[in-house]
């Protein structure tokens, strides 16, 4: 983990019976989860989080110290709430100041998001000020279905930026008999190359909106990914290395909580000498296949619905419904 500048924190918020404290570690974790699946829940998503899938990202992150940048809410005694900040540099662009706040539904209606979104911001803003950077704006994702979240950022001057959605083919059946290009291979995946699967992912994905230089601690985050399962992953080689990938998996928890059999075709991502030339199609079809053969029933993806190169047509044409939409917003620091 990288201390954000060493900034203090700054003073809790004051609300009538709710307190205020600082991140004490992995048993945290827990807690968390349960408060991220409840928000979810309340906002008609599925996602389930957790302990390890917390550990995965939080025992890996950068430019965020959860001891400086995080604060959680507690009411008699128990967390049912809790924010976190940090920044990101892009190349050749703004310096993006983010932040998430997870409030369990349970408690809602007594000024907790907004408490806490409001620390978040202060927090930003005594970081930003250390910062020798040219352009800072903050960034917020917020689920459309979160009526209040949204309502929130517009009311303190946020504007839409881009979207995306989750989309899910319902069914594993009826898929198109679409062949790799010629030139190349699916092979099985060995240790020895994840590394080189990884760095290649990053680098096609350059030129998309949002792009931050990949680091050390993203790796590790890449490799604690807790449903990682190299033997879904269908991955194209070529003469030069790396020429597309579909690196998915199954979300047992989520599948637990929900009773689903559904499978993620995700991580998709091509070399720029082989866009646009059918190879990415022939992936996620050979992807769905082999979810199938796992006993999945749907599959399901994310997407930047304005990607610049087509990957929402391309999900829709092959079946996939979107079935929920998020927005990114940003505003001037």
């Amino acid at each position: 983990m990288i201390n954000t500048e060493n900034e203090p924190m700054p003073a809790p918020p004051q609300l009538d019976g709710v307190a205020f404290r600082s991140f004490r570690g992995a048993s945290d974790y827990p807690d968390f989860a349960r408060i991220i699946t409840a928000a979810a829940k309340g906002e008609a998503n599925d996602r389930v989080e957790t302990a390890e899938g917390i550990a995965s990202g939080y025992d890996n992150l950068e430019r965020c110290d959860p001891k400086f940048d995080l604060l959680v809410a507690e009411i008699d005694g128990r967390p049912i709430g809790y924010g976190r900040v940090w920044w990101d540099q892009e190349p050749e662009g703004p310096r993006v100041y983010g932040q998430v706040c997870f409030v369990d539904p349970a408690f809602g209606g007594r000024g907790i998001g907004s408490a806490l979104f409001a620390w978040n911001e202060g927090h930003l803003r005594e970081i930003a000020a250390g910062h020798d950077a040219p352009d800072k704006l903050f960034q917020v994702f917020i689920n459309d279905r979160n009526i209040g979240g949204t309502a929130l950022v517009c009311g303190a001057g946020f504007e839409p930026i881009t979207y995306s959605a989750e989309m899910v083919r319902p069914s594993v059946d009826d898929l198109p008999d679409h062949p790799l290009p010629e030139g190349v291979e699916i092979r099985p995946v060995s240790d020895d190359q994840l590394r080189a699967i990884w760095e290649a992912d990053m680098e096609n994905f350059r030129d998309h909106w949002g792009y931050v230089e990949p680091t050390e601690a993203a790796y590790a985050q890449f490799l604690a990914f807790p449903y990682s399962d190299p033997t879904l992953w269908k991955v194209a080689w070529d003469d030069e290395g790396v020429a597309g990938q579909v690196r998915s998996f199954i979300n047992t928890a989520q599948n637990d909580e929900h009773g689903q059999q559904r499978g993620w075709t995700e991580f998709i991502s091509t070399a720029r000498r082989w866009r646009r030339r059918g190879l990415a199609k022939a992936l996620i079809v050979e992807s769905i296949r082999e979810l199938a053969s796992r006993g999945m029933i749907d599959v399901a993806l994310g997407v930047h619905t304005e990607n610049p190169n087509g990957a929402f047509d391309l999900y829709a044409g092959l079946g996939y419904e979107v079935i929920g939409t998020w927005t990114a917003y940003r505003k001037l620091l």
